[in-house]
C-alpha cells in the first residue's frame, strides 16, 4: 500500500537561510561557502568541511551544536541524528510537521551540499577489503536522499560543478532557489546515489563471487552529450562507469573533433581486438569499420603491420578506425594519414607521430596507456525489452586452449600460427564468423551472415577484390588457413573455404555432422583443429 499524501503544494521560490556542508571532494569548496556567507546563509558544517572553511575566515557552525550530540565512532556518527534528518524530511507547510520542529527545537536546514566518500576510486586501486568497506559512505547517502525526496523545500547539491549555478540561481532571485531547479538537483542527487549504490552491490558481488545477483545494478557519469546516436534522430550521450580498463572510455584524446557515438563503439572493438596481440611478440594493427574487422596484420613494425592490414581490404578501411599494440611511431603515422581514418588508438604516440597527425586537424588520436588485457573478467550488458541481457566477457585466449587435431594431417608450425591467429580475430568478427589468414595477416573477413556459408564466400569474394586491386595474379587466400567462429554445421562451408584456397581449418566443433566435416577435409588433405570453444559475438 502506498503511503498517503496530505497534498500539500510546494512553494516555488524558496528562500535560503541555513545550508549543511560535509563534502569529501572539496575542490570549490571555499569558493562557495564564501558567496554562500556573502548572501547571507548561515553555514553549518562537519569535521574536515568545517576545518576548512573556518580556516578560509568564515564563521561556520559545527553540525554537533544543531544536534547536541558530538561526532563519535571515528567520525561514523555525526549527521545521523533527528536534528538533522527532520530539519531536511519536514514538510514546512504542514502544520503537524511544523509543531515537530518546534517542540524538538529542529532548525530547518534549506540547503545540503555533500558529495560521498571515494568508494569507486579506493576500489579501483586496489585496497584491501576493510579499506574499502570503510569507504561506503552511510550519513552522506542519507542526507543526499533524504534532502532530494523532500526537494519542495530543500536543495540538494552532490556535485561541485554545480557550485556556480546554485549561486547564479540565488543572485536571480533574490536568495531563494525556485521548484523547478531545486527538482533537478533532487534527480541528480538521486542518480548519483543510485550509481554509487551499484558499484557498492557490483563490487559485493564480485567479491562474494555471485555471477547472477538477484538484483542487478549499472551505473555510470556522463561524460559528453553527443550530437546523434547511431542515427542524426537517435539522441546520445557516453557515459562512463569507473572501470580503469584501458580503452577508449579511459583514453586520453590528444587531437581531433569530438567521437561521436559510432566512433566509440567501432574503436572499443578495435582497440579489444588489437588488445589480443603481445606487443613484446610483435606489433600489431587493426582497421575496423562499423565494428568489424576490414584488416587485421602482425608485422615486425607497425608500418609493416599497417600495410598488410590496408591490403586485405583497403576499400572498407576508408573512413575506419585504426587501432595499435605498440606506441605510434612517425613511420606508420605516415603511412595511416595517407588514407582517410576517423580515429587512431594507441598505448602511446611519439611526439613526432602525433605532430603527423595532427595535420589532419579532424583525426581523433587517443592514447590509452596500456591494452585491455583479453584473458581479464568482466561483465558486459545488452538491452532488450523489458530488461537487460547480462554475461561474463568473453575472456577465452586461444592460446591457453587445448587443441585438438581432428583430421589425419596436422598442421604446419606456419600453418598452426596462422590458426592461432585467425582464431583471435574471428572472436572479435560478428557472427557467422569466417576469416582467412596467411603469414600474419587477414586476407579475407566475412562477418555477420545467417549462413556460414555466405559468410565464407563473402570473404572469399573480398580476398578477389583486394587481389585485383593490388594487382596480383591469385588471391592471397590461396595457401592460407581459415578459421571459423562457430562450427561448421554442414561441409559446405569448409568446401567453400577449400575451394577459395585454405589449407587448414580451425573450428570450435560439437555439430553433429562434424565427422561429415572432418571426411571432407580429410578427402581434400587439409588439416583441422578443434578448440572446444565458441566465439559468438552478436
Amino acid at each position: 500500500m502506498a503511503v498517503p499524501t496530505k497534498n500539500i503544494p510546494a512553494p516555488d521560490l524558496v528562500p535560503v537561510r541555513r545550508a549543511l556542508l560535509s563534502v569529501f571532494d572539496k575542490t570549490g569548496l571555499v569558493e562557495f561557502a564564501k558567496a554562500l556567507a556573502a548572501a547571507g546563509v548561515e553555514l553549518v558544517s562537519t569535521g574536515g568541511t568545517a576545518k576548512t572553511i573556518a580556516q578560509a575566515g568564515l564563521a561556520v557552525r559545527d553540525v554537533s551544536e544543531l544536534t547536541g550530540f558530538p561526532e563519535i565512532m571515528d567520525g561514523r556518527v555525526k549527521t545521523l541524528h533527528p536534528s538533522v534528518h527532520g530539519a531536511l524530511l519536514g514538510i514546512r507547510d504542514d502544520a503537524d510537521h511544523a509543531k515537530a520542529m518546534r517542540d524538538h527545537h529542529i532548525e530547518p536546514i534549506d540547503l545540503v551540499v555533500s558529495n560521498l566518500y571515494p568508494f569507486e576510486e579506493v576500489r579501483r586501486s586496489g585496497a584491501g577489503y576493510a579499506s574499502i568497506v570503510e569507504n561506503i559512505d552511510i550519513g552522506g547517502p542519507a542526507m543526499i536522499r533524504a534532502s532530494a525526496k523532500n526537494h519542495a523545500y530543500v536543495a540538494i547539491v552532490t556535485d561541485p560543478a554545480d557550485y556556480a549555478s546554485v549561486i547564479n540561481a540565488l543572485e536571480m532571485n533574490l536568495g531563494s532557489l525556485s521548484l523547478d531547479f531545486r527538482k533537478k538537483l533532487a534527480a541528480k542527487a538521486f542518480a548519483r546515489t543510485a550509481t554509487y549504490d551499484a558499484a557498492i552491490s557490483g563490487w559485493f558481488a564480485e567479491e562474494l563471487q555471485i555471477e547472477h545477483p538477484t538484483w542487478r545494478a549499472f551505473g555510470g557519469r556522463l561524460d559528453q552529450v553527443m550530437r546523434y546516436g547511431e542515427n542524426p534522430h537517435q539522441n546520445a550521450g557516453f557515459y562512463l562507469s569507473g572501470d580503469r580498463r584501458p580503452g577508449v572510455a579511459t583514453a586520453r584524446q590528444l587531437q581531433g573533433k569530438q567521437l561521436s557515438y559510432n566512433n566509440i563503439n567501432d574503436t572499443d572493438a578495435a582497440f579489444e581486438l588489437v588488445g589480443e596481440f603481445d606487443p613484446a611478440r610483435s606489433a600489431a594493427i587493426a582497421i575496423i569499420k562499423h565494428a568489424n574487422p576490414c584488416g587485421v596484420a602482425e608485422g615486425s613494425s607497425l608500418k609493416a603491420a599497417y600495410a598488410k592490414a590496408l591490403a586485405c581490404d583497403p576499400v572498407s578501411a576508408f573512413g575506419g578506425i585504426v587501432a595499435m599494440n605498440r606506441i605510434l611511431d612517425a613511420e606508420a603515422a605516415e603511412e595511416i594519414v595517407k588514407t582517410f581514418t576517423e580515429v587512431i588508438i594507441a598505448p602511446d604516440a611519439t611526439d613526432e607521430a602525433a605532430a603527423i597527425v595532427a595535420a589532419k586537424k579532424n583525426l581523433r588520436l587517443l592514447v590509452t596507456g596500456g591494452l585491455p588485457d583479453p584473458s581479464a573478467a568482466g561483465t558486459t550488458a545488452k538491452s532488450v525489452a523489458g530488461g537487460l541481457l547480462v554475461q561474463s566477457r568473453d575472456n577465452a585466449v586461444v592460446d591457453d586452449l587445448e587443441l585438438k587435431v581432428v583430421t589425419k594431417r596436422a598442421p604446419t608450425p606456419a600453418e598452426l600460427a596462422d590458426l592461432k591467429f585467425a582464431f583471435r580475430v574471428a572472436k572479435h568478427v560478428k557472427s557467422n564468423a569466417i576469416v582467412y589468414a596467411r603469414d600474419g595477416a587477414t586476407v579475407g573477413i566475412g562477418a555477420g551472415q545467417m549462413s556460414r556459408v555466405d559468410s565464407s564466400r563473402i570473404a572469399a569474394r573480398k580476398a578477389l577484390d583486394a587481389a585485383a586491386a593490388a594487382g596480383l595474379a591469385e588471391p592471397l587466400t590461396k595457401g592460407s588457413v581459415v578459421a571459423s567462429d562457430a562450427f561448421f554445421p554442414f561441409a559446405d562451408g569448409l568446401l567453400s573455404a577449400i575451394e577459395a584456397g585454405a589449407t587448414a581449418v580451425i573450428q570450435p566443433g560439437g555439430s553433429m555432422r562434424d565427422d561429415d566435416v572432418i571426411a571432407a577435409a580429410d578427402e581434400h588433405g587439409i588439416a583441422m583443429v578443434f578448440t572446444g570453444v565458441r566465439h559468438f559475438r552478436h
